[in-house]
C-alpha cells in the first residue's frame, strides 16, 4: 500500500534583466488600453484591417518589429532522470520560436535521460561538455530533484554556468536546485506550492506566491504548467510583446480548465491536505537518509 501511495505521489507532483518586477496579472481594462495603444502609425492612428491584410511581408515586419532588449545565442535546458516532462518541454515549446537562438538539451550525463513519465530522451551533451550558456533552465521533479540538491558536481556546474549567464531560470521544484547552489540567497522566488515557503527559506530566499517571478536575472516559476507562463514572459522581455503574442497565438495558449483546482488556494481542502500528506510520505524517507 505504501509503495502504491508513493507512486501516486510521484505522479501527482511531477505532473508537476531585466525587469525588476514580479509577474503582473493584467486587468481586462489594462489589456484593452495596452492593445489600443500598441502598433499604431507614427501619427498615432490605427491601421485598418484592410491595410493590415494587404501589407507585404517586409512592411508587416516593420510594423511588428521591436528591437530586442538582449542577445541570446544559446539556451540550455538541464535534464536528469526523474525530471517532469512538461517542466522542460513547456518552456522549450515557447522558446523554440526564438530565432536564431540555439536550444540544447543537456543531460546530467550524455545519453538517455528518462523523465518521470518514462519518456526517454537521447541527449548529445552532458554537463561536462558545456562551459557557458546565455540562459540556463532547470526543470523540477520530485525525489530525484531532492537528490540533485545533494549532488555537488551538478551544483558546481550550475554555479559555473551562472557566472556568465544572462538568465538563470527554474521551473517548479527546479528552484530547489538553484537554492542548493546558493543562487537564490536574498532573492525573491517561487516554486511548486508544496512547502514552498519553507523550502525557499532553507535557501535564504523569500517566497513570492505568483505563477512566476524574477529578481534580476533569476527567473523562477511555480509548478509545471507555470513554466509556460514564465517562458512567454521571457520572450516578452527579450523580443517584445508583439513577438510574445505571436508565440502564444501560434501555440493557441488559451488555458480554460474545466474546474479551478490547480492551486491549494482553489482546490477542495480535502484534496489539498491529502495531497500534501502524500508528498510528505514520498519525500520524508529520503530526507531522513
Amino acid at each position: 500500500m505504501k509503495n502504491a501511495i508513493i507512486i501516486i505521489l510521484a505522479i501527482g507532483l511531477l505532473s508537476c534583466q531585466e525587469k525588476e518586477t514580479s509577474s503582473v496579472t493584467d486587468t481586462n481594462e489594462g489589456i484593452a488600453i495596452e492593445k489600443k495603444d500598441r502598433n499604431l502609425r507614427s501619427d498615432g492612428t490605427a491601421y485598418s484591417d484592410e491595410e493590415l491584410a494587404t501589407m507585404g511581408h517586409t512592411e508587416s515586419m516593420a510594423v511588428l518589429y521591436e528591437v530586442p532588449t538582449d542577445t541570446i545565442e544559446i539556451i540550455g535546458i538541464l535534464l536528469y532522470d526523474g525530471f517532469f516532462t512538461m517542466d522542460a518541454m513547456g518552456p522549450l515549446s515557447v522558446l523554440n520560436s526564438m530565432y536564431p537562438t540555439k536550444k540544447i538539451l543537456i543531460g546530467r550525463n550524455k545519453g538517455t535521460i528518462t523523465s518521470s513519465d518514462k519518456v526517454r530522451i537521447e541527449v548529445e551533451y552532458g554537463i561536462e561538455d558545456i562551459e557557458q550558456l546565455d540562459m540556463l533552465i532547470i526543470p523540477g521533479g520530485f525525489i530525484e530533484t531532492y537528490q540533485a540538491t545533494k549532488d555537488q558536481e551538478l551544483l558546481d556546474w550550475v554555479r559555473k554556468i551562472d557566472q556568465n549567464s544572462k538568465y538563470t531560470v527554474s521551473v517548479c521544484t527546479g528552484a530547489w536546485i538553484l537554492g542548493a547552489a546558493g543562487l537564490l540567497k536574498g532573492k525573491n522566488a517561487t516554486t511548486h506550492w508544496y512547502r514552498a515557503e519553507e523550502k525557499l527559506a532553507e535557501y535564504g530566499a523569500t517566497f513570492v506566491k505568483e505563477r512566476y517571478t524574477n529578481d534580476g536575472k533569476y527567473w523562477t516559476s511555480a509548478g509545471v504548467s507555470a513554466g509556460i507562463d514564465m517562458s512567454l514572459a521571457l520572450v516578452d522581455q527579450i523580443l517584445g510583446r508583439n513577438y510574445a503574442e505571436f508565440v502564444a497565438l501560434n501555440l493557441e495558449y488559451d488555458p480554460q480548465p474545466p474546474f479551478e483546482s490547480g492551486h491549494p488556494d482553489k482546490a477542495d481542502r480535502v484534496v489539498s491536505i491529502m495531497t500534501e500528506k502524500m508528498y510528505d510520505l514520498g519525500l520524508n524517507p529520503y530526507i531522513e537518509k
